[in-house]
């Protein structure tokens, strides 16, 4: 047995937000990495007829349904008092809702019970302590993340942070143009010259990632960063894989960062957000203007994870 005896015995994990986008992805990785996985379910799911179908899914794979509200502390308390590790998949985005300081309640259960040996709170992005400079009304999303982060580090709760890539879905497929999921057929608007690296990752890749890294030592009170050498690329990268998939070249527009910007204030505030984190994304370059050791790349730490490259996840557009 010797050192894997750690990794022979199941960890415990509770999902909070398990119905949700990345929530349903980390659920069926927790399985089938071998996790015993309980989902929170809520009394708010009321006549949320997708969601309890869900839930009734996960409940079939082998998952264990334990009900809490986040309205009921002591509820709370004795759902995490069953489980070794917590994740937390509740949304941050404006155009969703925007769930990330209910987690608080989930600090303080968490804090009571005092059994908990991992926390993953809900990050999966951009990398809070990065973005104070963030434009608003976008960088609400890290200023509350940072809120999270700050109430688990008071409470002394042991963490790991999945932070780092664009998800695939909403960044790749359409060829990161804002307002529609899928690729455009005959223009497309690149930021600036289009020549900044940007992070793309499969939501499945991201939740077996975060799946793997959640009893996993090195990854104790880290940040793991998502960043597969073969998803690194800029916008133009991206475009030309489509480009070469369908031997179609689109009619390129160059956007600068004054025009990207111009009229933001006249917008909804979901757009607003949307157009900041855009904006952080593609002309700055936040997810790659930084160094990332080989310790904290979660495709380094787990190259068994035979992640999606985007050449293969633009094809399932054809």
């Amino acid at each position: 047995m010797g050192s894997e005896s750690k990794y022979d015995e199941k960890t415990r994990v509770l999902v909070v937000g398990a119905t949700g986008y990345i929530g349903k992805r980390i659920v069926r990785a927790c399985l089938a990495e071998g996790h015993e996985t309980y989902v929170l379910q809520r009394p708010e799911i009321g006549l949320d007829v997708e969601k309890v179908q869900l839930i009734l899914s996960f409940k079939k794979l082998g998952a264990r349904i334990v009900e809490a509200s986040f309205s009921d502390h002591q509820s709370l308390v004795s759902a995490v008092k069953l489980v070794d590790v917590v994740v937390s998949a509740m949304s941050g985005v404006h155009f969703r809702s925007h769930n990330i300081l209910v987690q608080l309640k989930l600090v303080e259960a968490i804090k009571e019970a005092g059994n908990v040996k991992r926390f993953l709170p809900s990050e999966f992005g951009m990398d809070p302590p990065r973005m104070g400079h963030a434009l608003p009304p976008g960088r609400e999303t890290f200023d509350q993340k940072m809120e999270v982060r700050q109430a688990i580090e008071a409470a002394r709760i042991p963490y790991t942070y999945v932070v780092g890539a664009c998800f695939a879905a909403y960044f790749a497929g359409n060829l990161s143009q804002m307002v529609t999921l899928l690729p455009p057929k005959e223009k497309v608007n690149i930021y600036g010259d289009g020549n900044v690296k940007v992070v793309f990752a499969d939501e499945d890749d991201i939740a077996k990632y975060t799946a793997k890294t959640l009893n996993d030592p090195r990854a104790l009170n880290k940040t793991v960063n998502i960043r597969p050498p073969d998803n690194v690329l800029t916008q133009l990268e991206l475009v030309q894989i489509w480009e070469k998939l369908t031997g179609n070249e689109l009619e390129k527009t160059n956007i600068s960062a004054e025009d990207f910007l111009a009229n933001i204030e006249q917008m909804e505030i979901p757009h607003q957000a949307g157009i900041g984190h855009f904006y952080h994304i593609f002309y700055e370059g936040c997810l790659t203007d930084h160094e990332v050791g080989e310790d904290e790349e979660a495709s380094c730490l787990y190259p068994d994870v035979k992640y999606k490259r985007m050449f293969d996840y633009l094809r399932m557009f054809l």
